[in-house]
């Protein structure tokens, strides 16, 4: 198995991070102790962590199956809406506005209001074996995978959605410039987390850099790449749910990946 260097102050879409050693998977066998990482955009990694891997580079492909699309682990979302939008396929349009590796996108049921992963997703392949998409426990925003996920199939269905493009595009419009990883928290049943992040002051709220944009009160930005740092982020993170825990009575669940 190989072994390199990524230093994910670059690698991560917040841009914090320190330079660590990540094995590369290259087949279905591998270490059970390693964390699994994709392409870095909802993760935040301490200086600290150990036993990173990357799925290799076999695992970017794309398949004609006749009913159904079968996507590699460790394909980008780019490459998989290019796929889908030239062979006039529908169900992954979103996927224009959203970055990631397959794995990742399948992993937390990434998607835009509505529309998500699972709506055609058939089934998964994790740890070597294919199951089907209905026994994965695929609710708003999560999974209940455990394991690595290899690869997906999608349901085959012509009739690409050109009008959903300028939607998608829109929605992209709010998001902050800074590098970010994304949303932090979910949204709660009923409410939504930029909502109460806002009414508890943590909206422009920053720690050395990192902190709640003003923009969008749920995106953790990085306003100063090199002060910026992985502590600085979780006190960031911790205040902000305990302020909502405290005034509102409601404990907010993370949507960003934390490894330590």
């Amino acid at each position: 198995m190989m072994i390199k260097i990524i230093d994910f102050s670059k690698y991560l879409s917040i841009k914090i991070g320190a330079a660590l050693p990540v094995k590369v998977i290259d087949s279905f066998t591998y270490d059970r102790e390693l964390k699994i990482l994709g392409f870095g955009f909802n993760l935040l990694i301490a200086p600290s962590a150990k036993n990173l891997a990357i799925l290799g580079d076999n695992f970017d492909y794309i398949r004609d199956l006749g009913d159904y699309i079968e996507v590699g682990g460790s394909t980008s979302s780019a490459k998989i809406f290019r796929y889908f939008w030239q062979n006039n396929l529908t169900g992954l349009e979103f996927l224009r506005a959203l970055p990631g590796s397959l794995g990742g996108l399948v992993k937390m049921n990434a998607g835009m209001k509505e529309y998500e992963m699972k709506g055609i997703l058939d089934s998964v392949c994790v740890d070597g074996v294919w199951r089907d998409a209905k026994t994965l426990g695929i609710a708003y925003r999560k999974t209940e995978i455990d394991g690595v996920i290899f690869a997906a199939r999608f349901k085959k269905i012509l009739g690409f959605q050109e009008g959903l493009l300028e939607k998608f595009s829109n929605m992209r419009k709010t998001h902050p410039k800074f590098p970010s990883c994304g949303s932090c928290f979910k949204n709660p049943e009923g409410d939504f987390a930029g909502r109460l992040l806002e009414a508890v002051g943590m909206k422009g709220y920053f720690i050395n850099g990192v902190g709640f944009s003003e923009q969008h009160a749920n995106f953790l930005v990085n306003k100063n790449r090199g002060v910026a740092d992985f502590a600085s982020a979780m006190q960031v993170i911790e205040l902000a749910e305990k302020k909502v825990s405290d005034i509102f009575g409601i404990k907010l669940q993370k949507e960003v990946i934390i490894i330590e």
